[in-house]
């Protein structure tokens, strides 16, 4: 969730009349988050986008227009706001896609912090777009640009379009730009991923499945496993999950929030590397719904193999949610974590 300050002088630019909210046409929203400040805009023509499945059903259940979130292409709107990711090829790509499809004349305006380079992220918009203008206030900026067919630089906006497609990574793992970790595999992962014992069997899940790394290696390793599931709340990471996992069959992804929509005694076993930011900043209260949510959609013997930074404090929790708990290893920063038994409310 971005810092109210970012609305603040996104909307700033519209107040002051320095970018023209249009009288007619639909106003498109790229990342949109639940917030005050959408009343600023004129909610029956306002189409908001986010692939993100908590903001996306935070959007919905506010009663706004959402996008489905596999759009790649998107309505032809007189004005288009934006909030760019943090991965720059992400942002890259979705700045190319909102120039491509927004209309002779239409304007682009999106907002950061200058911490999160605003001025760099103003810079590629005025790279393709050709010609920028911007205003600072509360340690942000808001920059925006008119769509001139004339300035376009077509080749480049094709290519930066291109980077967002599925791209074959280390060890065969499917991944694009955004995703945790996209361009390498996960320490932490990989170290959960040796320690998951050979003889786990019956059916599982990978909560916050990302690429589907971890259920690629215990569906290789792993013989006795029947089925695996995979929770993963980033849309764009489902096609990656299905590159991940092409040599196989035996498992089935779902778009979800992993906290709310997991179910209850499902499996035998869970795995996962649970998030544990919202947004920009740290939050370990993920992590531990994460927990909570694991202990509800096991099985009565169910077995639950985490992996975490070892400062994170899941210790409680998971007393709180399992018979046992050990720490099965401690190195490079990671702790690996096998919990057992989850308790049942009365």
């Amino acid at each position: 969730m971005f810092d109210p300050v970012v609305y603040e002088t996104l909307m700033l630019a519209l107040e002051d009349g320095a970018v023209t909210l249009p009288e007619n046409g639909p106003v498109l929203f790229l990342r949109a988050e639940v917030t005050p400040y959408l009343s600023q805009l004129p909610k029956d023509r306002l189409v908001c986008q986010n692939s993100f499945k908590p903001d996306h059903d935070a959007l919905k259940a506010a009663g706004f227009e959402v996008l489905p979130p596999e759009a790649e292409h998107f309505p032809a709107a007189p004005l288009t706001l934006i909030l760019p990711p943090r991965q720059k090829d992400e942002t890259r790509a979705l700045l190319a896609r909102a120039l491509r499809d927004a209309p002779e004349g239409g304007t682009l305006l999106a907002c950061l912090p200058n911490t999160l380079g605003s001025k760099t992220i103003e810079k590629l918009l005025r790279e393709i777009a050709g010609e920028t203008e911007a205003l600072s206030k509360n340690k942000c900026r808001a920059f925006w640009a008119v769509k001139d067919s004339s300035r376009i630089n077509t080749v480049l906006m094709d290519e930066w379009i291109a980077l967002d497609a599925p791209q074959t990574m280390e060890g065969g793992i499917s991944s694009r730009p955004g995703l945790f970790s996209w361009n390498r595999i996960d320490a932490g992962s990989e170290l959960l991923a040796d320690s998951i014992p050979e003889y786990i069997k019956g059916r599982g899940a990978d909560f916050g499945a990302g690429q589907g790394f971890l259920t690629r290696e215990v569906l290789e390793n792993c013989p006795h496993v029947e089925h695996m599931t995979l929770l993963e709340a980033e849309h764009r990471a489902l096609p990656c999950i299905a590159g991940t996992l092409s040599d196989f069959d035996n498992w089935d992804a779902q778009w979800a929030d992993a906290t709310k929509d997991a179910g209850t005694a499902l499996y035998d076993f869970v795995v996962m590397n649970p998030p544990f930011h919202v947004g920009r900043a740290d939050a370990a209260s993920l992590g531990q719904d994460f927990i909570r949510a694991a202990a509800k959609a096991l099985k009565t013997g169910g077995q639950l193999w985490l992996v975490a930074n070892r400062h994170l404090p899941y210790e409680q929790v998971l007393g709180e949610c399992f018979k046992a708990h050990e720490m099965l290893e401690d190195a490079g920063g990671y702790k690996i974590i096998r919990a057992e038994k989850p308790k049942r409310k009365r």
